[in-house]
């Protein structure tokens, strides 16, 4: 099998893939951990082939697909780039040396892009790596590749699991969460939002916009993809066994499951808000298209468009049902981080810790904060868990309906924002 210098990734880099950044070529076909019994139940002839099956069955789940695909694209230049050999030849040895290298990637210039910055496929500067990964990220990143070599070895194409003999050991339950914002932290960041310009039509959207993805990610506590790949549409109001209406958004989020969120009172204020800032009904309608956060510019379109706008200026709006990227959304929530830190230094050197804390958090930390300022608050640790979606919902249940009303009530009462 012929490899690429091992000095570049230059030879691996092909026009942009949807699947990997792999030819074919350089894959090779006859790893020394292939099946050979003859029973295959897919049709690849090569690793590459063999991992893009394996990713199929992910394709209309994107968060799930792409960190899916990073792990086994990272994992098979590794082994072609370091070793020189096909995935299908690696040894369980291999797989713990790649588990160091995770954590230290080297050489640097090799596999990091500098600056930390991300760059197109076809760009020479293009790396599999932004940094280090923490040993957190480093034990996902196995998990999710002895799930495609599990799936390999049951497909037929692998003839044993490498990671299998791994020793799995039971993981001590933590006795924190850390990455969230304590209460101090998280006044600043509702101060800096509160201070936000409003002095212009554009500074008002923006205004109005962060309130609004804020409440969202704290309130619903709801990952940064389920916030850009929901709609409006999906909120609904039912009445309760005490005759009260009550909100909630249904969300559809991680491993493809729907979880019901109680749509507070105070969630549904700042949606009306939100919506009326654009020139929309201040209640969204049933099943509508609406992304639950919009693009600056955007325009409601229908009979829930802006008035006293020119036609001309509606024409040149963004459409209405365009979400905002992933990356569009941890870029506000970033932007309002790196503004609250800064107004913490201005306040006095005392509080530099506190400032760098809050510039290395994330759109995630509000999904921590929400469950921790939950729990500390007393709301029931089941309500929590079922409010963050870590099981199962049965809504049919009568009794679990009735348990519903009761963790709408305790997430109304004991969870707000009190702007």
């Amino acid at each position: 099998m012929s490899t690429p210098p091992k000095n570049s990734l230059v030879a691996l880099q092909p026009a942009p893939l949807e699947t990997l950044a792999i030819p074919t070529a350089l894959d090779g076909h006859a790893g020394t951990n292939r099946a050979t019994d003859g029973h295959a139940q897919i049709a690849a002839a090569n690793d590459l082939d063999a991992i893009r099956a394996w990713l199929a069955r992910f394709a209309d789940i994107q968060t799930t697909f792409g960190n899916y695909r990073k792990e086994a694209e990272r994992l098979l230049l590794w082994s072609l780039v370091e070793l020189g050999k096909p995935l299908s030849s690696l040894t369980h040895e291999d797989c713990l040396r790649y588990r160091r290298f995770l954590t230290d990637p080297q050489p640097t210039a090799l596999w990091v892009a500098g600056g930390g910055r991300k760059h197109p496929r076809g760009d020479a500067r293009w790396r599999p790596f932004h940094g280090p990964l923490s040993a957190a990220s480093a034990r996902q990143a196995m998990v999710v590749l002895n799930t495609l070599f599990s799936w390999l070895v049951q497909a037929g194409y692998l003839a044993g699991n490498p990671l299998a003999l791994s020793r799995q050991r039971t993981r001590k339950t933590a006795p924190r969460i850390t990455r969230y914002l304590e209460p101090g932290l998280w006044q600043a960041v509702k101060d800096f939002i509160a201070s936000m310009p409003q002095d212009t039509a554009r500074a008002r959207a923006h205004y109005h916009r962060v309130r609004w993805l804020f409440k969202l990610l704290y309130l619903g506590g709801l990952r940064i993809a389920e916030a850009g790949g929901n709609t409006m549409g999906q909120f609904f109001v039912r009445r309760d066994t005490d005759g009260t209406m009550r909100w909630w958004l249904t969300v559809h989020g991680k491993g493809d499951r729907d979880r019901l969120v109680p749509a507070t009172r105070e969630m549904m204020s700042e949606l009306a808000r939100y919506r009326q800032s654009l020139g929309m009904t201040a209640l969204p309608s049933p099943h509508e298209a609406t992304p639950l956060v919009l693009p600056i510019g955007s325009t409601a379109g229908g009979t829930s468009g802006r008035t006293g706008e020119s036609s001309s200026r509606r024409k040149t709006a963004a459409p209405v049902n365009q979400p905002l990227t992933r990356a569009a959304l941890h870029t506000i929530v970033k932007r309002v981080f790196a503004g609250a830190a800064r107004q913490l230094r201005e306040r006095g050197a005392e509080f530099e810790a506190r400032a760098a804390l809050l510039e290395q958090a994330s759109a995630h930390w509000l999904r921590h904060s929400a469950g921790s300022h939950m729990a500390d608050r007393q709301v029931d640790l089941r309500l929590v868990r079922d409010n963050l979606g870590h099981a199962s919902l049965a809504t049919t249940s009568l009794y679990l309906h009735a348990d519903d009303d009761h963790r709408h009530h305790e997430t109304d009462e004991k969870h707000r924002i009190d702007w």
